[in-house]
């Protein structure tokens, strides 16, 4: 089943009974339902619910002629249709990174609304609820019934048009029960009222204690993390810490993280295949980071990728690797010269050599003191981080 849009309408796209005795039956109202009941001669246990009779139908007859059709619904069949799909969704939620400080915040922020979600999805506490929801729903059905009989006595046609109408169990919403649920500290101040550092500290406790009950659990919810550069606000160590939280959580049953950072702490801790660059500086706006010119995950390598932020740092980078590996003369091998004016800082004298592009560059990186080069251009940086690049994604498997 699927959903399409045709010409402005909602349709769904299911396989659905052709059978002239029960087609059309979503856009049937419940009284012509429980016509097709009295006329067929069928037999329901609750002719209240028009699921119920559209069941009771369905199974009633020999040859259901399923065809693959389009069937439009109205927005509230789309609503209560979502809301059974729902139940077999993962939880998902969502911690961004800079909010303003609203009375909603604690409904994205707050690790313990989360918790409660979590919570009410787990088997046993479902199968409370529904023994709950089903005492319930049998008590206003009586009351209901009660109502209904007293009515038809004073109006018997207006009685048979009403119906008692009583929420599923699937589309209650039972965490608003425990929506003032909140963690917190001196004053009573809660948790989306305080500082950024003070609510990612929250966070990381948080995650960590997740991930440990979440390796040792059984029959979880699946459930999806997103959070929005966990580096705010928060020291290099704390950071760290968060990072490896996360990392832990995603390694749990039925348990998946994304975020998004800025962070090298952050970057520099994830394997390459944990790594997406998302940018519209790429054609394919969402690229992985592959092992092409470091065999570790580099941000200034990222930020090249994603972004062609060409810097001294990556520039140093790539040439200590290439030296590093001994190939650095292979590199330079047949590159073309220019002219490099060396100074001997013992007496201020100035010797002429000839070096290649990177050398060029490399050199006035780590004597800035010598003003008697022209500065390298930035096209110049960007040519050279292309050249050192290039001279290392053909020789990947070597390191």
């Amino acid at each position: 089943m699927k959903n399409s849009i045709v010409q402005g309408g909602l349709f769904i796209k299911a396989n659905h009974p052709t059978n002239p005795a029960c087609s059309d039956l979503l856009q049937k109202k419940i009284q012509d339902l429980r016509k097709i009941l009295d006329d067929q001669k069928l037999s329901c246990d609750d002719r209240s619910k028009s699921a119920e009779i559209r069941k009771a139908i369905w199974a009633s007859q020999a040859n259901l002629q399923l065809k693959e059709t389009e069937i439009e619904i109205a927005k509230i069949d789309a609503k209560n249709i979502w809301e059974q799909i729902k139940t077999h969704m993962p939880l998902y939620t969502l911690f961004q990174s800079d909010r303003k400080n609203t009375d909603a915040d604690d409904a994205v922020q707050d690790p313990m609304r989360i918790a409660v979600k979590e919570i009410l999805l787990e088997p046993d506490i479902q199968k409370t609820l529904s023994e709950i929801s089903l005492t319930v729903r049998e008590k206003l059905l009586k009351v209901s019934e009660r109502t209904l009989t007293k009515l038809n006595e004073l109006n018997p046609s207006i009685a048979s048009s009403l119906t008692p109408q009583i929420p599923e169990f699937s589309s209650l919403k039972w965490a608003d029960v425990f929506k003032s649920v909140s963690i917190s500290g001196e004053n009573d101040i809660p948790i989306n009222k305080r500082g950024s550092g003070v609510k990612r500290l929250v966070l990381i406790s948080f995650f960590r204690a997740e991930a440990e009950r979440r390796q040792s659990e059984e029959n979880l919810p699946n459930i999806v993390c997103a959070i929005e550069e966990p580096e705010t606000s928060q020291h290099p160590d704390h950071q760290r810490g968060l990072i490896d939280a996360f990392i832990e959580l995603s390694n749990s049953r039925n348990t998946q993280v994304f975020l998004t950072t800025h962070s090298p702490e952050i970057v520099k801790r994830l394997n390459f295949e944990n790594i997406q660059l998302v940018s519209d500086k790429t054609e394919d706006k969402v690229i992985s980071v592959l092992h092409h010119e470091l065999p570790y995950p580099s941000l200034n390598e990222v930020n090249f990728t994603a972004f062609g932020e060409a810097t001294p740092e990556y520039h140093n980078e790539l040439y200590g690797f290439i030296d590093a590996a001994g190939r650095l003369q292979e590199y330079v091998s047949g590159k073309p010269l220019r002219l490099y004016k060396e100074l001997n800082n013992k007496d201020g004298s100035i010797k002429d050599k000839q070096k290649t592009l990177t050398e060029y560059i490399r050199h006035q990186i780590h004597h800035p003191e010598n003003k008697h080069n022209e500065q390298y251009s930035l096209q110049d940086l960007k040519d050279s981080i292309e050249q050192m690049r290039s001279f290392i994604k053909p020789s990947n498997s070597v390191y």
